[in-house]
């Protein structure tokens, strides 16, 4: 099975433009195969969230055993949202990537932002620990995604963004990410320049899906985003119980997902 989903998910890169949401614990992974996804990511903040914490608080033990149960969930490719890999240096970088190898996942990304200094990385200490992570990656079959931060950090240079997911391609990456960006002008410029397939993060303020695949984007992924709006729901439920005494929460989805659940 593993084989096959890894195979299936590099394969969905190779052509046209798919949804990949980013489902934050067993339930949730198993709504959205069942809908109908070709393919889902984990979330490390919403993984996060599940847990009571602050995205960035989650330990590569953590990461690496919530990758194999959502893995071992659904029958569909999961991609693993896993941070920084864990590791400033390349062979901790290598040995993320070896252990989400095992898990069953197909795939896995690496970010080039480190939360201990509050810094984007710069392309000398990167861009070898992408090319530790592709190795690792190759070894194990997974497909490697790297991220440019930049946009997430205030850091609105396009041409630094497109410089280093460059970088990551040549060494090793075979998807490339720079999430953050909502222009669409933007989008199309760096999909044309890294000539690799391209992941765009969906923003409220962002192109539709339909528009992203117009320039050639690839794949279409939601971050936490689907987290966010069912912690939210069920916050903004809570005080209507709470303030009100009114249950009326209990009318919006309840349908929905028993058809969804089937």
């Amino acid at each position: 099975m593993t084989v096959d989903h890894r195979a299936e998910f590099r394969s969905l890169h190779a052509s046209g433009c798919f949804v990949m949401p980013n489902p934050w614990d067993i339930g949730s992974a198993k709504l959205l195969a069942r809908l109908g996804f070709p393919a889902l990511a984990t979330t490390s903040s919403g993984h996060a969230a599940a847990v009571g914490r602050l995205d960035q608080r989650l330990s590569r033990d953590e990461t690496v055993a919530h990758a194999a149960l959502v893995a071992g969930a659904v029958d569909v490719p999961i991609n693993v949202d896993s941070e920084r890999c864990f590791g400033d240096d390349p062979v901790a970088v290598a040995d993320t990537v070896a252990r989400i190898g095992r898990t069953g996942a197909a795939g896995c990304s690496i970010e080039d932002y480190d939360p201990a200094t509050a810094e984007i990385d710069p392309p000398a200490a990167a861009v070898p620990r992408v090319a530790a992570a592709a190795e690792a990656a190759r070894e194990a079959g997974l497909v490697l995604t790297a991220r440019a931060e930049n946009h997430l950090y205030g850091i609105d240079d396009l041409d630094d963004t497109i410089a280093r997911l460059r970088a990551y391609r040549d060494a090793g990456a075979e998807v490339l990410y720079a999430p953050g960006l909502v222009d669409l002008d933007d989008i199309a410029r760096l999909v044309d320049a890294v000539e690799a397939p391209v992941n765009v993060l969906a923003r409220p303020e962002g192109p539709s899906v339909p528009d992203l695949a117009a320039v050639g984007v690839r794949r279409v992924s939601t971050g936490g985003a689907l987290a966010r709006a069912a912690y939210g729901a069920l916050v903004a439920a809570a005080r209507e119980l709470l303030e009100d005494g009114t249950s009326t929460y209990q009318l919006i989805a309840g349908d929905e997902l028993e058809q969804a659940l089937g």
